[in-house]
């Protein structure tokens, strides 16, 4: 009995070791990062809140949180969201480098992350325009031909970009890219507002959608500001 009770304590301590096992990896070799704390936080109760921290040091961090089912979480520094991970427990790894962040470990990620290069790609060409605005009037071109012709190019993209993402959130709406898309394209919006593709989205959408706390919370802001309008 007594070397029973002699070994308790340890195995009491080892089970608690394999609770806390690190289940998504991070590296980054953005110097600026070193020493900073990253958070990652996930819709509840209408807001975003802390699911688990983790210091960067020498480059490396590292979570233990374990979601009980598949949830987008986003990656914090402070105030500015770095990225999104999906959090389906399958061992993950985040990387953040100058260029590119990505994370590697589940199909739905790789699915998640293709989509945002997409996405990048197009805003960076729009990104772009203002300064072929410049080039062009140093070349001496009309300034009235210029304009045409570049507001044509942000049409386009604009067009393009928003086909994209209709198409990428209608594929996967019975996971949690659907919403978790969605929520990050309408925190960009000055405040909640029905638009017609927002309405269409909500026409189409699935029931796992429809029911998803952020999609329910922004609908219902958004319908209570369109009636304010209206008054």
């Amino acid at each position: 009995m007594q070397k029973n009770t002699l070994f308790l304590p340890l195995l009491i301590l080892l089970m608690c070791a394999c609770d806390k096992q690190p289940t998504i990896l991070g590296e980054t070799n953005v110097p600026e990062l070193d020493g900073r704390m990253l958070y990652l936080k996930a819709y509840k109760e209408g807001d975003l809140v802390d699911i688990d921290s983790a210091q960067v040091v020498h480059g490396r961090f590292h979570f233990t949180y374990a979601a009980d089912s598949t949830i987008m979480a986003n990656l914090f520094i402070g105030d500015e969201s770095l990225m999104p991970v999906v959090i389906d427990g399958s061992p993950l790894t985040i990387s953040i480098g100058d260029r590119e962040r990505k994370v590697i470990g589940s199909a739905l990620n790789d699915t998640l992350f293709q989509f945002i290069r997409r996405k990048t790609a197009i805003d960076e060409q729009l990104a772009e325009i203002p300064h072929r605005e410049s080039q062009m009037i140093m070349d001496g071109l009309n300034h009235d031909d210029i304009v045409a012709q570049l507001n044509l190019e942000i049409d386009s993209l604009s067009r393009l970009e928003d086909a994209m993402l209709m198409s990428f959130i209608k594929d996967n709406m019975d996971n949690v890219l659907a919403p978790g898309v969605f929520m990050i394209i309408t925190s960009a919006l000055p405040y909640p507002v029905l638009t017609p593709a927002i309405e269409e989205l909500v026409t189409l959408g699935s029931e796992s959608f429809r029911s998803n706390a952020y999609v329910q919370d922004y609908l219902r802001m958004a319908r209570e500001n369109m009636e304010k309008m209206e008054q």
